[in-house]
């Protein structure tokens, strides 16, 4: 191993850039050589390139996005894109690619292991949805989570003032982690997420039951799921039954950028490290990630193959504490 590149790739996720910095300064004490690829795959298949050391991260573990930028490339799941983007990492050099992203980041990687004999790959996962099997959180998680606790809580301070209803709509496509744990968090009285089939008539239920017992407003947190912007139906919905004025937040993109928290900076260094080392050690074909507290390699097909379930936990104590 004498010559690594780094790429991000799909969705940004607050911690990419710390991940980026760990990773560099690990391969530059094993005397490595590291390039960025810029804009995920999309660059991969161009050969876009540029030379990284400790000079080009310097400043950066508090930057939110991604410093490699990142895109979603179409082409690399044709097999003629991946063979191309084959052909790139031979141009390059490259013995050993880190991965940066989510489970879309990792099927792409799996399917070019399989077309052709490459550099060897291993991925860090990034997600704000933190919807990738084989660990515990992903980078930019935490992050999201306090931006929508902290949106939760200053809409509170509305919903009281005004006795209404609302809904807050915060990311989370096809999991529902980021709903759970801010609406734990925030104290909501409803949560929306795509584990469960939404019922309009329970959720107007128990906010009807919460406004008997002297509850003047309440607040629903709705995971966007596969259609953005279905919290104004269910919002809808839910105000024609009880007959009270409801209002929508959605607040989409403004959960996956800012500063990185503490947890999110301190878990992509972890992860940045383990992934360079990983790669040193002769591994490829997996995911770093952490588990229980410890780290863990998970082959990339069940990153993406297996669904990682909510924390039975937290859905079991949401109901209760939100009476």
């Amino acid at each position: 191993m004498r010559r690594i590149g780094i790429l991000t790739s799909g969705g940004d996720a607050p911690g990419m850039n710390a991940c980026i910095r760990a990773a560099v300064r690990t391969a530059l004490a094993n005397d490595l050589a590291v390039i960025g690829i810029r804009r995920g795959y999309t660059g991969l298949i161009a050969g876009d390139a540029v030379p990284l050391d400790r000079r080009a991260i310097r400043n950066t573990i508090h930057l939110g996005g991604t410093i490699l930028e990142t895109s979603r490339n179409p082409d690399f799941y044709t097999r003629e894109g991946r063979l191309r983007a084959a052909a790139s990492i031979e141009r390059m050099g490259l013995d050993g690619i880190v991965l940066i992203g989510g489970e879309g980041t990792f099927h792409g990687a799996s399917l070019l292991a399989a077309d052709a004999d490459t550099a060897a790959l291993v991925g860090v996962p990034g997600s704000i949805d933190n919807d990738v099997y084989g660990t515990d959180y992903c980078i930019g998680f935490d992050t999201a989570a306090n931006c929508a606790v902290e949106a939760i809580d200053r809409i509170r301070d509305t919903a009281r003032s005004h006795e209404r209803l609302f809904f807050i709509e915060v990311m989370g496509r096809t999991a529902g982690f980021l709903a759970l744990e801010s609406g734990i968090a925030g104290g909501a009285e409803e949560l929306v997420i795509p584990e469960e089939e939404v019922s309009i008539a329970r959720i107007s239920e128990r906010i009807r039951e919460g406004f008997t017992i002297g509850k003047k407003s309440a607040i629903v947190v709705v995971a966007e799921g596969k259609t953005p912007g279905v919290s104004f139906e269910i919002a809808r919905e839910v105000s024609e039954r009880l007959n009270f004025e409801s209002r929508v937040v959605v607040l989409g993109h403004l959960q996956r950028g800012g500063p990185p928290t503490l947890r999110d900076r301190v878990l992509g260094s972890l992860l940045g490290v383990a992934a360079v080392e990983a790669l040193t050690e002769g591994r490829s074909g997996c995911m770093v990630g952490e588990v229980g507290g410890d780290l863990a390699c998970t082959p990339f097909e069940d990153t993406w193959q297996k669904k990682k379930p909510l924390d039975e936990k937290l859905r079991r104590i949401f109901p209760f504490l939100s009476e």
